[in-house]
């Protein structure tokens, strides 16, 4: 591992190219779909999440769907799951490739007992290069919230529930907004059907009896059952 005082430097500095990114690239989800910018919001820098990890590889990789915002799939190949250690918990990982075009490029998303709260609630990112000793450096201080985290224009990848962490990782990118933090990611589908239905169609609430009327017992009504572009990271 790097040094702490030109770890943070490079962190402080990445930040900072982050935001201005963000601000005024073409390509930025700010600039594309013209939302306000602000600062993107991160923990303090902290050492403690700087983890190593060794990359326990699969004979051959797996063909895997990721579940998204679009109630799609991403396609990925799982290769094999990172494993490491925060604080006194064992943890691990499963890593995605995204096919081709990518390099030695790697995927990891996650959520942790932080997401839906200062985290964005579906989860955040990392990115590895690939290596041939399998052994890395894990910087959740450089973890990173997805497109969706901003807008809905963007179709982005879950975690899928393997790579759920029992610890909460106050490192990297805060939640963006509060009003764009679903606890979940079913949290944030059940938000999106919600916004599809017609308001005429939705259940108006029970009138309240009024005061010297009879209130009479309810019987619940039978309720009806009820490809995609990778994510984008940055």
């Amino acid at each position: 591992m790097t040094d702490d005082h030109g770890w943070l430097r490079e962190l402080v500095k990445e930040r900072a190219m982050k935001d201005e990114f963000m601000a005024r690239d073409p390509e930025s989800p700010f600039v594309a779909e013209r939302i306000p910018f602000h600062p993107l919001k991160y923990f303090p820098p902290s050492p403690r999440f700087r983890v190593a990890a060794r990359l326990e590889r699969r004979e051959v990789p797996e063909e895997s769907y990721l579940r998204t915002n679009r109630d799609g799939q991403s396609v990925m190949r799982h290769i094999g799951d990172l494993l490491f250690r925060v604080g006194s918990r064992e943890c691990r990982l499963r890593v995605y490739h995204a096919g081709e075009g990518v390099g030695t490029s790697v995927f990891v998303p996650f959520r942790d007992a932080s997401s839906g709260k200062e985290t964005y609630g579906p989860g955040r990112y990392l990115t590895l290069d690939l290596n041939e000793s399998d052994e890395y450096e894990l910087d959740f201080n450089r973890s990173f919230n997805p497109y969706c985290a901003y807008t809905d224009a963007y179709e982005c990848g879950f975690p899928p529930s393997e790579n759920d962490l029992p610890v909460a990782i106050r490192a990297g990118e805060k939640v963006w907004a509060a009003d764009r933090n679903p606890r979940t990611p079913n949290a944030l589908l059940l938000d999106r059907v919600r916004a599809r239905v017609p308001a005429k169609s939705r259940p108006l609430p029970s009138p309240r009896p009024t005061r010297g009327s009879r209130a009479r017992a309810r019987v619940p009504k039978r309720l009806p059952r009820t490809r995609s572009r990778r994510p984008r990271s940055r």
